[in-house]
This record gives structure tokens, sequence and C-alpha cells, in this order.
């Protein structure tokens, strides 16, 4: 697929008691004297010409969660095989309600298609999975979130700490505030997900109501999610998956983690990956391991 996730988390299996000053205990707010705190906020005002103190009002409200650094340790797509992962989202009733949703938008959905090359139903598939169509977007408050992780979570802290800016940065910009928008355990917000950068790069007016809403307005929606696709390089009508096949033996193996394009077409080819593609052999691919249920059980069996 040609397409990256602006946000990849790391697989840390770090204690609580690792991160900041020990101790969530009896923690309600970050102490805004720490260095790094004041650190950001003068980076964060000075480049958004903001004063320091509105930043420090902002923070101020946040609250640490430690359950969102549980969450970090172990997410789904990161530690659950192809086949868990695919009964977990692949439903009956998403496909049916994926249907629903492609006839009730099918009018902004081939407006997209034509102003992108985004096929509908890529867009749907995602909506779907990401939000099932926008009724599961997250429980976290975005600014609790992005301020624990930014501040409590050293491996990506400084991942964070930009995404917490930009998100400050647009709930100047758009009608989002900052103390009500929920969303994921990772800071990702409306019914396509979108971390704040993405949001602030991407994000676009479908509905041509001069505002960028993707809570609430589907038109807006649905166009951002197909300019996500079209801004990181796709192609419109080209080919998303190839079956393929592991040669006995074979020097490569799939990385359920991996979602960068790390390999080419000749490249697998060469290591024992049968497939068949019309693509050229110097096309960027990536090999996704999609095991069965039966398969994984005999691995168990056989070891």
């Amino acid at each position: 697929m040609r397409i990256a996730d602006a946000c990849i988390v790391a697989l840390v299996l770090l204690p609580v008691s690792a991160f900041a000053d020990g101790s969530f205990a009896g923690r309600t707010r970050f102490d805004l004297d720490r260095a790094d705190i004041q650190q950001f906020v003068a980076a964060t005002a000075a480049e958004q010409k903001m004063e320091p103190l509105d930043v420090y009002r902002l923070l101020a409200k946040a609250e640490p969660q430690p359950k969102i650094l549980e969450a970090m340790a172990k997410p789904a797509e990161k530690v659950s095989p192809w086949w868990q992962y695919r009964e977990r989202f692949i439903t009956e009733q998403r496909v049916a309600e994926g249907t629903q949703f492609m006839l009730e938008h099918r009018a902004k959905l081939e407006q997209a298609r034509k102003a992108t090359g985004v096929a509908p139903e890529y867009v749907v598939a995602i909506i779907g999975v990401e939000t099932f169509y926008g009724r599961i977007t997250g429980k976290y408050r975005v600014l609790d979130a992005l301020t624990t992780l930014a501040f409590d979570y050293p491996p990506r802290a400084e991942y964070f700490r930009g995404e917490l800016a930009q998100f400050i940065a647009l709930s100047r910009e758009e009608a989002v505030d900052p103390l009500t928008a929920l969303g994921s355990y990772a800071g990702a917000m409306g019914a396509p997900q979108f971390m704040p950068s993405s949001y602030r790069r991407y994000a676009v007016d479908g509905s041509a109501d001069a505002k960028r809403n993707l809570f609430a307005d589907w038109d807006d929606i649905i166009a951002s999610v197909a300019n996500y696709f079209k801004e990181h390089g796709w192609v419109a009508d080209g080919p998303v998956l190839a079956e393929a096949q592991l040669e006995a033996d074979a020097p490569v193996t799939a990385d359920p983690g991996n979602l960068v394009l790390n390999e080419t077409v000749a490249g697998l080819k060469a290591k024992g990956v049968d497939f068949n593609t019309a693509e050229g052999a110097a096309t960027p691919v990536l090999l996704v391991p999609a095991e069965s249920a039966a398969l994984a059980w005999v691995s168990r069996i056989t070891k």
C-alpha cells in the first residue's frame, strides 16, 4: 500500500515508575516548574507568537493519564497476529454499516474520487476501521493524552511534544476546544483519527463552509481522508495488495509492526517471495503477514 501513517507507536515495556517523577500516585496535574515543560512553553509561545502565560494556563488544566502509558506498551496492531486483528475489525456489522455509509455518502465519495483518485471503498474502510464510522472516536481528552505522552513517555517524548504544540495551534485555527476535544490514547482525533499535525496539514474543507471539522462534518471527513491518501502518494487505480507466498527457508520475514515501504518488487522476489504484479522492479513495497488461525495452531503444535 502506498501510504504511511504519520503516527507509529513503539512497543516499549517500561514500568510506570520509570517515567517522569517516578510515580503517578496522587498526581492530578503536571509540575509546570519542570525544566522540560518550561522549555516547551517557551518554544511553543515563541513559534506561535503567543504569550507564555496562555500556554501555561492550558497545561495547568491537563491531567496525567497512567492508563495511556499502559496502552502505549501493548497496541493491538503491534501485538496481535493478523487473524485476531481481522476478526476484531472485519465483522459482518462493520461491513454492513460500511455499505450503508457508502450509499448515504455516494455523491461526496465520488467527488473525492474525482479530486484525488482515491476510490470510495478505501476512504470508507479507513473510517470504518478507525472509528466504526464515527461512533468510537476515543474517550481521552486530547490535551491529557498528548501532555501525558509528551512529558511522561520518554521513548517518544519529542514526537508527542511536537503533536502537543500542533494541537495548541490547531485549537487556535479551528473550532476545536482544547479542553473538551476527545480522542484516542495517542491523541488522534475525529472520525478519521488524525493526529494534530495531520489535521493541520491534510484536513480540507469539503463542505465549503470555511471550516475543517473532522468531528462532525462528513463532507470534510471524506474529503480529508482522500486528500491524506493523495498527499502520501496514492496512485489512482494502482494495485494495493498482491497475494504472496514465502519459499522454504526464504531469508525474509514479515514484520507485523512494519508500516514502511522497506523493500522493492525485485528485492522481495530475489529473497524468495513469490507473487505476481505488473509493477516495475524498483517499485517500493512492504511484506505484510496475513497468517490464519489454522496456521497459528499448527505452529503451536509443531514447536
